[in-house]
């Protein structure tokens, strides 16, 4: 029991885990005696102006564009990693993760419609199972150790990422609200100032991350959702000059504070779903059970199935020395849709009345619990046992 414990605070684990920790407070607190406080907490505004130009946000909204905007610059850079020299550097390595990736948005987000097609309000959240938490499901894997084959984890994260990079534009393409075209053309002013220090080879990144904070501002105005800013800057940091990797040192500089602070942060912000005149009827209400289904039923059978059809097909080998049971427990896995789905939410219903929020956090939390659980069972079952250390 000891070492179980010991290897939830793992290198590896412990961002999940203090993701399910401020999960549950979250849900504590939204549901205790100070649920007031809570509430207003969320709502206290925070106000930044710099002469005409005003940002007035409440606290949630500044975790949600501001914080998570940190977070997608390291999907950004996380991406373009696996593009020049990971898992996703040539055709060969990137036709499996790719189609199994696309399986999984796929999948969910048709078992979700079939639940609430008939609801026009309902189905604007079509794209919330159809993403994958990397902090949670790579965490859940790390908890079974050198058991899991090293290129399973590759595939895992791979596919997350790809996951993640097709979330990024159904938000682009399908959340995005009336566009300013004054802040569209300073935002187009700073991603070209952007490419220009990325072409004049400027290792230093105060640069970046200056013209990075106009880019930020101007997106956060325009109409398209701040957060694309940060997966724009990821991607225009240079990967490599010479010896230098500036995209990498940016990444151990914020790794870290993502992991342990932004992301549980987010958690607590958006993961308390008040239960008060809830009941089991609610969670099988059309909206939270599409979610809850689209996460635990949707997201394994797109990945796996067309993960096996790509094999059998001839397009892909499976990663090396895993089997069709690891793959399996593996597309459970992926149905921990947890940060990604909770933001998803709060862009999708974040004009309607607050009971869909409520419904969906509450299909999120239901299905990612389900997922996780299941997930780290079925890849227990298919791993060879530990080996015992000889003394």
């Amino acid at each position: 029991m000891k070492a179980f414990f010991r290897s939830l605070f793992t290198p590896e684990t412990r961002g999940g885990t203090l993701l399910i920790l401020a999960a549950v407070l979250a849900m504590v607190l939204a549901n205790s005696p100070w649920a007031e406080y809570y509430a207003r907490w969320l709502e206290t505004p925070l106000v930044v102006q710099a002469g005409p130009l005003l940002v007035d946000k409440p606290w949630l909204a500044w975790v949600n564009d501001g914080l998570m905007a940190i977070f997608f610059l390291l999907i950004g850079i996380e991406v373009k990693h696996e593009m020049v020299s990971g898992a996703l550097s040539s055709p060969k390595k990137a036709v499996l993760p790719v189609i199994a990736a696309l399986g999984g948005m796929l999948a969910p987000a048709l078992v979700f419609l079939i639940f609430n097609m008939g609801d026009p309000i309902n189905r604007q959240g079509w794209a919330i199972p159809a993403a994958t938490d990397i902090a949670f499901a790579v965490g859940v894997l790390a908890l079974l150790g050198k058991r899991v084959p090293p290129a399973l984890k590759i595939f895992l994260l791979a596919l997350a990422i790809i996951d993640d990079l097709g979330v990024i534009i159904i938000i682009a393409l399908f959340y995005t609200s009336e566009l300013s075209t004054l802040s569209l053309a300073v935002a187009g002013g700073a991603i070209v100032a952007l490419v220009a220090l990325n072409l004049l080879n400027v290792r230093r990144l105060l640069p970046y991350l200056l013209v990075g904070a106009v880019l930020w501002v101007s997106v956060l105005k325009s109409g398209v959702h701040a957060t694309l800013a940060g997966v724009i800057i990821g991607f225009l940091i240079p990967h490599k000059i010479g010896n230098d990797k500036p995209a990498h040192r940016l990444e151990r500089m914020l790794s870290d504070y993502t992991a342990l602070l932004i992301l549980p942060l987010f958690a607590l912000a958006n993961a308390g779903v008040s239960l008060k005149g809830l009941s089991l009827d609610s969670l099988l209400a059309p909206l939270p059970l599409g979610i809850m289904l689209g996460l635990f039923v949707g997201k394994p059978l797109g990945v796996f199935s067309a993960t096996w059809l790509a094999v059998k097909g001839g397009m892909a080998s499976l990663p090396e020395n895993t089997n069709w049971r690891q793959i399996f427990a593996l597309a459970v896995l992926c149905g921990i849709g947890f940060t990604m789905s909770m933001f998803i939410a709060s862009l999708a219903y974040q004009h309607e009345h607050v009971m869909y929020d409520t419904y969906s956090r509450l299909g999120i939390l239901a299905g990612s619990t389900i997922a996780a659980v299941a997930g780290y069972w079925l890849m227990k079952r298919s791993l060879a046992p530990a080996k015992e250390e000889v003394t």
